[in-house]
């Protein structure tokens, strides 16, 4: 059932239309009788489970050989865990300002 509801109406009850909106009412707000607009839910978004999704493509990929072992991924791992070269910046070389 809709339920129409005038401008004038509509601001002082709005509220009351919200909740009727939410629950699957269709709110029509009118001007001078006039139909100018509808008041609709907005649609929240669906939590995706991405578990579920990765796991259902088990078996349905084919992956080469080494495809894990790239250049980036061991420079990376290198800088994360290794001995990253060592840079110079401008700013380090310089002396830190000591207040007088």
């Amino acid at each position: 059932m809709a339920v129409t509801a005038n401008i004038h109406e509509a601001k002082t009850t709005l509220s009351k239309l919200i909740e009727r909106a939410m629950a699957g009412e269709e709110v029509i707000i009118a001007k001078a009788g006039k139909p100018m607009v509808r008041l609709a839910p907005v649609a929240q978004p669906v939590a995706v489970d991405r578990a579920a999704i990765f796991g259902s493509m088990r078996g349905k990929m084919n992956l080469k050989d080494g495809w894990e072992d790239s250049p980036f991924d061991a420079e990376m791992e290198r800088k994360w865990y290794g001995q990253a070269e060592a840079r110079s910046h401008a700013a380090e070389d310089r002396v830190p300002f000591k207040p007088r």
